[in-house]
């Protein structure tokens, strides 16, 4: 997703929760990770290439740092690790194909309300058509380029990040939906490291 996307949905799953410092602090580190050291040769910081696994594994990895940070009293640690996962997480409904293979089980025209896509299904998230676009460098760099856009996204192949994103509004109508299971999944991610900490600790995490 875009970097305002992303900081939007973050704010949106967060903002009754965090304190305000605090939030933007998870905000920041959530956009870091679309420096450009962030996009090379991490796929699994953003679920490309079909890195599902890796980037299963990377956002465990940065559950772990979280907890392990707060235990030893490194909220500033905690809270960059916080923004590191969430990106990950949200960039899955934007990179892979979850949001069109959940809408596959409804008739087309008849999809459910945008706020009941279920972030994890189960059925979905096992589906062995799941996949994420690749990137076709150099042509795919063109593509993220307004101004040339559209005349070189038919160059690349289907399976491409050009073709397969939902990053924004762009993207049509089943960016609402990316954007819906994001937020959900936010929360969701709040709510697991939430479950691993006791509450002086959680309290400490959300306000500094």
């Amino acid at each position: 997703m875009l970097i305002p996307i992303h900081a939007e949905i973050t704010r949106k799953a967060l903002e009754k929760t965090f304190n305000p410092r605090v939030l933007e602090i998870v905000i920041r580190a959530n956009k870091k990770q679309d420096a450009i050291k962030g996009q090379i040769g991490h796929s699994e910081y953003h679920f490309d290439n079909n890195k599902i696994l890796e980037g299963q594994g990377y956002l465990q990895k940065q559950r772990d740092i979280v907890i392990l940070s707060i235990d030893r009293m490194a909220m500033g640690s905690a809270w960059v690790a916080f923004g590191r996962l969430l990106h990950t997480a949200q960039d899955f409904y934007a990179h892979t194909n979850y949001v069109p293979l959940w809408l596959d089980q409804f008739v087309r025209g008849i999809w459910p309300p945008v706020d009941e896509i279920d972030p994890l299904d189960e059925l979905t998230l096992s589906n062995s058509q799941l996949r994420s676009g690749r990137l076709y460098y150099p042509l795919e760099l063109l593509s993220f380029i307004p101004v040339i856009k559209k005349p070189v996204i038919p160059f690349l192949p289907r399976d491409s990040h050009a073709w397969m994103n939902l990053d924004s509004p762009a993207s049509g109508e089943k960016f609402a939906y990316a954007f819906s299971a994001a937020v959900k999944r936010t929360m969701a991610e709040l709510e697991i490291i939430k479950g691993n900490l006791v509450s002086q600790d959680y309290d400490r995490f959300i306000n500094g």
